[in-house]
């Protein structure tokens, strides 16, 4: 299939009152990882979730494979498309197994029922998030960088090819994060396409194909890492004076704040 697996267009995206965004329009590239950044309260969350059909536009529209996403049905648009939320929260009293399995909910049906395949779409996705020796611990009693890691077995348990990320680091220490985006990385090299709001430039700048900048409910920059992350936009968008250098283990751009003397002389 041609053309973005995800796209808006002309979207105003509100909260009561709250306009966040006026006319947002982006497209999602086929096969791309593609990583949404910005500084906090521009947008970007409010973006994915309305791109993951949590937020309903209050004008403009979200095509899934060029159909509108609003006039699907929700276990057709849940085959399709996963979504990882920043702040979920886990019914009481459940394992870490049966979370999982939930995520296989949108390939049950009257005609099918629980198979060996679900079992072993659930057995992969805790193997892959390295939460497998939790299955009989209660959510409830996890670390929170353990729920986060379960909750993206769940995700990852849909078995759908574009997977949504809203913070996917979210409670990780440090080394925990580079195993979660590293495993995004390999979603990604076998053919997913994903999207995911992520708060580290540097992250986002070394795992992203595709970026998107936002600010104040505006796409600014869009474009690979190396065109869009520069001192410039870093300045513009973020009120950072820095230099992007190559990073040393990668080649892609790395942000090394100034001295505080010399940001507080180019801050805008």
């Amino acid at each position: 299939m041609n053309g973005p697996p995800l796209e808006a267009e002309g979207l105003t995206l509100a909260y009561d009152q709250l306009v966040v965004a006026q006319d947002l329009s982006v497209q999602i590239p086929r096969a791309s990882f593609t990583v949404i950044i910005g500084p906090n309260g521009c947008g970007k969350s409010t973006l994915l979730r309305a791109l993951g059909r949590t937020l309903k536009p209050r004008a403009g529209r979200v095509l899934l494979d060029g159909e509108p996403i609003a006039a699907l049905r929700s276990k057709d648009v849940a085959r399709r498309l996963a979504l990882l939320p920043q702040s979920p929260v886990a019914p009481e009293s459940i394992t870490v197994g049966d979370l999982v399995a939930r995520g296989r909910y949108p390939h049950q049906g009257i005609l099918r029922q629980w198979s060996a395949a679900d079992a072993r779409a659930v057995a992969d996705a805790l193997d892959a998030t390295e939460v497998a020796d939790l299955r009989d611990r209660y959510v409830a009693e996890l670390s929170g960088g353990q729920r986060q890691r379960v909750w993206l077995a769940m995700a990852l348990a849909q078995q759908t090819d574009l997977l949504l990320l809203d913070e996917p680091t979210t409670f990780l220490d440090i080394a925990h994060q580079f195993e979660v985006m590293d495993l995004c990385a390999r979603l990604h090299e076998e053919g997913r396409t994903l999207v995911a709001v992520l708060h580290d430039l540097n992250q986002a700048a070394r795992y992203a194909t595709h970026l998107v900048a936002m600010k104040a409910g505006v796409v600014v920059a869009e474009g690979p890492p190396s065109d869009v992350v520069t001192e410039p936009l870093v300045r513009e968008v973020f009120g950072l004076a820095c230099r992007v250098v190559p990073d040393p283990e990668t080649g892609t751009p790395m942000v090394v704040p100034a001295r505080r003397d010399a940001h507080v002389r180019h801050l805008p």
